[in-house]
């Protein structure tokens, strides 16, 4: 039996460039795995935003705490309508180039407004497991590229500001004293006393 002279060259060559073709369909296969990554996380943001509101607006009715829906609706206004403000004023550009509303990230800032709100009203036991879901809204902002650090920061900073400058924390056994008071030095002061 005779064989070619070049038969182990152009095998070599054969498995060279099924290799190759191998090589470059799983690339094209890890990009489209990664675009169908981010999609999902992308997506996952635009929902995820709303939980710890909506939480939060949950556990006011079901504690029939209305002081603390009224307090939640004042956070979340006020957090949106200066991050709107925000964003009109500095017309950031979005790192994937989509649009001059950048910053602040509107979904950290709804997100963190919410999670602050519930910290502040029920507590840390609340507030840690909303803080972590605003914390993956903000990360799931970046690595789908619609918003950078300084963004996503600076709408979780805008929104736990204001979850904080409405909210109180929750007590059913309040108690509440203004008493006047006369200091040493004379004139007259007021003096608030409450205890939780």
């Amino acid at each position: 039996m005779r064989t070619c002279p070049n038969a182990g060259k152009e095998e070599k060559h054969f498995r060279t460039t099924v290799w190759l073709l191998l090589f470059c369909v799983g690339l094209c296969q890890t990009g489209y795995v990664k675009a169908q990554f981010e999609r999902r996380v992308r997506t996952s943001t635009d929902i995820l935003m709303f939980v710890p509101g909506v939480a939060g607006a949950v556990a006011t009715v079901a504690l029939k705490d209305y002081e603390g829906t009224k307090q939640l609706a004042l956070s979340g206004a006020t957090a949106l309508a200066a991050n709107y403000l925000l964003e009109a004023c500095i017309r950031k550009s979005r790192p994937d180039g989509s649009g001059y509303h950048s910053f602040p990230s509107t979904h950290s800032a709804a997100a963190f407004v919410g999670a602050a709100f519930v910290s502040r009203r029920y507590g840390w036991r609340y507030g840690v497991p909303a803080y972590l879901l605003s914390s993956y809204v903000a990360w799931g902002r970046v690595r789908s590229r619609r918003h950078d650090f300084w963004d996503v920061f600076g709408g979780a900073a805008l929104g736990v500001g204001c979850g904080y400058l409405y909210t109180r924390p929750f007590s059913r056994n309040v108690r509440m004293s203004v008493l006047p008071a006369i200091p040493e030095g004379g004139g007259c002061s007021v003096q608030f006393r409450a205890e939780f």
